[in-house]
């Protein structure tokens, strides 16, 4: 019983994994994370900051 629970956890689990939500998460954590790292630069890092989060966002809204 547990042997069989484990075999379908694995499938769950990766189906889990590589779902769209994820994968534009694991795409755009690293984006939004040098945003925030670039806003520290005086004068242009806020806009640039803004336009990744933007760039950011729109990646978020892609169906997949």
């Amino acid at each position: 019983m547990m042997r069989r629970l484990k075999y379908m956890a694995w499938p769950l689990l990766a189906v889990f994994l590589l779902s769209g939500c994820f994968l534009t998460k694991v795409i755009t954590t690293p984006m939004r994370i040098g945003g925030a790292i670039i806003s520290t630069v005086p004068v242009v890092g806020n806009v640039v900051d803004k336009v990744i989060d933007t760039a950011a966002d729109a990646v978020d809204k892609v169906p997949l």
